[in-house]
């Protein structure tokens, strides 16, 4: 009997070494004994594209179009490109291109566009696609050329055109869309003519909100660098009220004020101007992005908030009680971020040079991942802030120094803190669940905690509903900002005439059940962060967890609080 997975071991090493012709009849060999494999064609067509044989390929990628190609496997670097939507139709116009039936190419490629292909921008380029370039239909398809040389109203509009038919194009559920999107959009077509440009910016942020899409977005920084300028302070929004926690060193004073009101108008009326913008797959997701709006007079202006594009006064109380108005000018800077992802070193925090310890949960939030063994409690505490590798640790090599560390400890319990995790790549978190799962003295109830948080976003929310899934976790802190399943990716497409960046959405990651209508993961335990904790130096989501863990401990056994986590 032929030993099936030694076949496909053998063309996988030979594709990953790029010897293409021996791949080719590695492949062929392959799919000879199981033809039934949609990624085992795939191979076969990419071995046999890289060598020349267009016609061989075509053959190939029209076996795996309808079989599909799933799961992840094989040389090429997770996610393999073959699985996402209308990329082998894309390929199948490729090789119909070089075989020189333009009739064919051209159905194949409206069939991949169709499919919702992700970058159809690159067909513009593409030397494959070379024979297609003078042919209208191609030029319908896909075109977008340059339209700087456009009156300024028609060049708006042709790019408020480009982002109806992306939307149209990529939006993987029609119906999620809001029913009024079609008639704000006619709307603000008329009104272009009426509008500088940052109120148009505004208002296609505004049809995005429709889409119920919180990766939907407009980057600003490269089409219009000047409206990256931010305010000189940091906003976060606390259960007591919307808080400045960090400042440049010049505005010190306002370390720890309260903001009263914007320009005049009180916190929840700001709120509600800068709604129709918050894109969101949730209620939670915008009281993590609106103080990132907070921070750009330009925008604020753009809404009706602010009374000049460039400055703005906020009515603060000071921690001394008492109050003040202080008008701030905006000012160069990178582009904002969501607090406390930022910390510029020359900035303040209230947290630190305070001589007390800065609490575990804002001590490096701005490292990707990272532990350390909390002797209170016996328990391992892992701050999961982006789903990415790091060149010098990949997350594999992290997670088994981190489950070596818990099994040599015989952790009584293992923390997983989410609440910074903002997303990355979902693939690489499958394992850290795995990892989970193999230890049932960790994946029990009270010994398996996860941290949870408004910024915990897409591959994180992903992460998130796994560990809800799949084992026994508490939850322990606020709402997630996403949903269990969601709409959501980041695949960005420019528009022609401003050179704006625009990101809609293509997929739906239904990572829960299918009948799981949640808007959120909600939490176990609430601890919801307040100004008065973070100002003490105080973490009440791992206090909470610190404290289940003191009631669990065998009678006469004691759970001592680390400074970091402090219970007061």
């Amino acid at each position: 009997m032929t030993d099936q997975l030694e076949l496909v071991a053998r063309a996988e090493a030979l594709s990953r070494t790029e010897d293409w012709p021996r791949a080719a009849t590695a492949w062929q060999a392959v799919v000879e004994v199981n033809p039934v494999n949609g990624v085992h064609w795939d191979r076969l067509a990419q071995a046999r594209f890289a060598t020349g044989d267009h016609a061989g390929a075509l053959c190939a990628y029209q076996r795996a179009e309808p079989l599909g190609v799933w799961p992840v496997r094989g040389p090429e670097p997770v996610p393999l490109t073959s699985i996402f939507p209308g990329e082998i139709a894309y390929r199948i116009a490729c090789c119909h291109a070089l075989l020189g039936d333009h009739d064919r190419a051209m159905a194949a490629l409206a069939r991949a566009a169709g499919a919702h292909l992700r970058d159809l921008d690159r067909a513009a380029t593409d030397p494959n696609l070379e024979p297609l370039r003078d042919d209208p239909r191609f030029a319908a398809l896909i075109g977008r050329p340059e339209h700087a040389d456009l009156p300024r109203i028609e060049g708006w509009r042709t790019d408020l055109r480009t982002l109806r038919h992306e939307i149209g194009r990529r939006v993987p559920f029609p119906h999620l869309v809001d029913a009024g999107f079609q008639a704000a959009a006619d709307d603000l077509d008329q009104a272009i003519a009426d509008l500088d440009d940052a109120r148009i910016v505004v208002g296609m942020w505004a049809l995005l909100r429709r889409l119920g899409d919180g990766h939907a977005r407009i980057d600003t920084d490269e089409a219009f660098p000047d409206w990256s300028r931010t305010l000189p302070v940091w906003f976060y929004l606390f259960a007591e009220g919307l808080f400045i926690p960090q400042v440049q060193p010049r505005h010190r004073e306002l370390l720890g004020a309260r903001v009263l009101a914007v320009d005049g108008r009180g916190v929840p009326e700001v709120i509600d101007a800068l709604d129709p913008v918050l894109t969101r797959d949730n209620a939670y997701g915008p009281t993590a992005s609106l103080p990132v709006w907070l921070r750009r007079p330009v925008f604020l202006h753009a809404v009706g908030v602010a009374g000049d594009p460039d400055t703005v006064t906020l009515t603060v109380a000071l921690p001394d009680g008492t109050r003040r108005d202080v008008t701030l000018a905006a000012e160069p800077g990178p582009p904002p971020r969501r607090w406390p992802h930022e910390c510029p070193p020359d900035s303040l925090r209230l947290t630190a040079g305070t001589g007390q310890p800065v609490p575990a949960y804002l001590r490096e939030v701005d490292n990707p991942y990272w532990f350390e063994h909390v002797p209170a409690g016996n328990l391992v505490y892992f701050q999961f802030n982006s789903i990415g590798d790091k060149p010098d640790e990949p997350l594999d090599r992290f997670y088994q120094r981190l489950f070596r560390t818990v099994d040599q400890r015989d952790a009584a319990a293992l923390v997983v803190d989410l609440r910074w995790n903002g997303g990355g790549n979902t693939f690489l978190a499958q394992p850290l669940v795995h990892h989970v799962i193999a230890r049932e003295r960790i994946n029990r109830r009270g010994a398996l905690f996860v941290i949870v948080g408004r910024s915990t976003f897409s591959a994180a929310q992903n992460t998130a509903t796994m560990f809800d899934r799949h084992t026994n976790a508490v939850f322990v802190g606020e709402p997630t900002g996403s949903s269990p399943n969601f709409v959501g990716e980041t695949v960005p497409f420019r528009l022609p005439y401003s050179g704006l960046r625009a990101n809609v959405s293509d997929l739906y990651w239904q990572t829960s059940w299918p009948f799981d209508r949640r808007t959120a993961i909600a939490p176990d335990i609430y601890t919801p962060p307040t100004f008065a904790a973070f100002a003490a130096h105080r973490d009440p989501a791992m206090e909470a967890i610190l404290d289940q863990l003191h009631r669990a401990a065998p009678a006469g056994g004691q759970v001592t609080c680390p400074p970091s986590f402090r219970i007061l």
